[in-house]
């Protein structure tokens, strides 16, 4: 696995040296965003950055783009955890936000996370329009357009009756979403040609829904212990997944379909550059236990 914290931590640490370390918010903000965690989206933008390095782009230009959507990405489990959503007392093997430091103050943390996330983008965007481009991906795709979009439908959808059609849709913007910004984002800084953007946007799409396939089944056979955080929730809250929806083993057989369909287009973009970073994630998703 590709160690997304030494070029990941570093920027973080950048962002948050100015701000007052004792402030409660800080404190509650530093307590998630450090905690570790699998760093998948920062790790899947600096494979995407690799493959087009013949293409203008390195990995020292998507350094702070990938910190700002680590914010985000972290935001969202604060604000997923409470009580008001998914009401979880565990998340990256210890107690979650607002059991530490209460409902109110992790909800600023969340906020905070996300606005600082957004004064980045800003800061960047200023720089080029190809910058501007890049940060605006990430600020869409975060939004009702994909990751909120997602977590309302997800919201809407409890304890009811769905199509799987519906599902789809709703994890393609709840977990698909930041995973297309983290493998687009570096695109907007390359002289690539356009249809390498349609084969990153397609790749994005399959292993999006593979990460929620395999996120689905853990949340029925994996250890608490090893996975970090509650399992068995999807079907104590009464939520709609593919396993619920197809049953495990039709959804093992999606989700071994979804991989393929990655590799497929991972095999076309090896005209564009070198996509072993990319291939390894893949892989990782499909064998991970947590």
């Amino acid at each position: 696995m590709i160690d997304a914290d030494s070029f990941t931590v570093p920027y973080l640490e950048q962002i948050f040296s100015s701000l007052d370390a004792e402030d409660p918010v800080v404190k509650a903000a530093s307590y998630s965003l450090f905690a570790g965690g699998k760093r998948i989206r920062p790790a899947l933008m600096h494979a995407s950055c690799v493959m087009l390095g013949d293409h203008g782009v390195k990995p020292s230009d998507i350094g702070l783009y990938a910190a700002a959507l680590e914010m985000i990405h972290t935001y969202s489990l604060i604000h997923d955890d409470l009580p008001s959503m998914d009401n979880d007392d565990m998340r990256r093997g210890r107690p979650t936000c607002h059991k530490v430091y209460g409902e109110a103050i992790a909800i600023l943390a969340g906020d905070m996370l996300l606005n600082s996330a957004h004064e980045v983008l800003l800061k960047l965007a200023s720089v080029s329009g190809a910058h501007a481009k890049a940060s605006y991906n990430i600020s869409r795709l975060a939004g009702i357009e994909g990751m909120i979009g997602g977590q309302s439908l997800d919201i809407y959808s409890e304890g009811k009756k769905i199509t799987l059609d519906i599902l789809y849709e709703l994890q393609r913007k709840k977990t698909g979403a930041l995973i297309e910004a983290a493998v687009t984002t570096p695109y907007f800084l390359s002289g690539a040609d356009n249809c390498i953007l349609d084969d990153l946007k397609e790749y994005s799409e399959h292993l999006g829904l593979a990460f929620q396939i395999k996120d689905d089944i853990l949340d029925v056979e994996a250890d608490e212990d090893v996975l970090g955080k509650s399992t068995g929730k999807d079907a104590r809250d009464g939520k709609p997944t593919f396993v619920t929806l197809m049953g495990i083993e039709e959804a093992r057989r999606r989700l071994d379909e979804e991989e393929r369909s990655c590799y497929k287009v991972l095999d076309r973009l090896e005209s564009c550059g070198d996509v072993s970073l990319l291939r390894e994630l893949t892989e990782f998703n499909l064998k991970r236990d947590h």
